[in-house]
């Protein structure tokens, strides 16, 4: 559990706007969590994001992040000790690629366009620059920094595009309607589903990080991100779709739900995601034959609809696979990087 006895110490952060009762902090541990919840569910909402985050979430992220020290990179805005912005540094090297510095920002929307944002990117940049010297990270690869924005959040693309950022990828949510007709899908011969069992942790998660391997942005799991897997607070593995070929993980859907963010929106909503199959079993219809799979097993439970994430130059072309099964783009996502030496 995160907890702290540091006290509140005000930090200087350049150009901040002048605001009255204004000031900066670093974060306390756990008696944020409360605060820093209520923040990130009013930008959910301002940001139309369709998302809403639990205690239980926020918890299980800030107690297993992975290269982030909160109490060094998480820095807290307040105006007379009401919480209007909170940010998040971190880092991760790339598999055989360059290395990837992370900022995200959530600004209550009343705080909005008075210059907190347009302060806060350059002094999470420098915080940035500060960690890649401590941890001697090579200057022979390239470094980017990295943020996200989305089509409901053009105030979040502004920002990041007057500090040099620019689209890298685009993602998309996709939706599909349960009722729609399920395409025939057959699973491939010799392939099996198996019911969960725990000793199948271990080498789903390793077949999960070796088909992500030839993905964009893929960053090498560790035993870290396994004990994250776990542990994850939103995991049902009773419903996961797991094909196995023999003693080996051929391929699989995750299958997921958020049961208090269906009870705020009113709606039922199945995550057939992640999907990924491996290079030895790809091309014989295997994450066809799983999907279709998941989508009868959210229909039989009563849900509504089914959901997925896409990267839309996924190179199995997985975007083209998902539309033939019925699925329908409702949102997109962009990551944006901006280089640095």
């Amino acid at each position: 559990m995160n907890t702290s006895t540091t006290k509140k110490q005000n930090i200087i952060v350049p150009n901040a706007p002048q605001i009255p009762g204004l000031s900066f902090r670093h974060y306390l541990g756990e008696a944020d969590w409360p605060q820093m919840l209520i923040l990130s569910n009013l930008v959910n909402k301002a940001d139309k994001t369709d998302e809403l985050e639990t205690m239980e979430q926020l918890s299980h992220n800030y107690n297993n992040l992975k290269n982030c020290d909160p109490y060094q990179d998480v820095i807290i805005g307040e105006v007379n000790d009401e919480m209007v912005a909170f940010c998040r540094v971190s880092w991760a090297k790339e598999h055989d690629g360059p290395y990837i510095y992370r900022m995200f920002a959530n600004i209550h929307p009343n705080w909005r366009g008075k210059g907190l944002g347009t302060a806060l990117v350059p002094y999470c940049e420098n915080r940035l620059r500060e960690i890649a010297k401590e941890n001697e990270h090579s200057q022979d690869v390239p470094h980017f920094f990295e943020s996200w924005s989305g089509d409901t959040i053009p105030n979040t693309t502004a920002l990041l595009e007057n500090h040099g950022y620019e689209p890298e990828r685009y993602f998309f949510d996709m939706l599909r309607p349960i009722d729609k007709p399920i395409p025939a899908a057959p699973m491939p011969e010799g392939l099996e589903v198996r019911p969960f069992e725990e000793s199948h942790n271990r080498p789903i998660f390793n077949a999960l990080d070796e088909a992500f391997r030839d993905h964009w942005g893929h960053i090498p799991m560790t035993e870290e991100d396994y004990e994250r897997f776990i542990t994850d607070p939103d995991s049902k593995q009773e419903l996961w779709k797991v094909a196995w070929d023999g003693d080996e993980v051929a391929g699989m859907v995750l299958n997921y739900i958020f049961e208090e963010e269906d009870k705020e929106f009113n709606r039922k909503r199945g995550w057939t995601d992640p999907i990924c199959v491996r290079r030895p079993w790809r091309r014989r219809g295997l994450a066809r034959a799983l999907i279709a799979e998941s989508i009868q097993l959210f229909r039989e439970m009563g849900y509504d609809e089914t959901a997925l994430g896409v990267d839309t130059k996924n190179p199995s072309g997985a975007l083209s696979l998902y539309e033939s099964m019925g699925y329908e783009t409702r949102k997109t996502w962009i990551s944006y990087r901006k280089e640095w030496k």
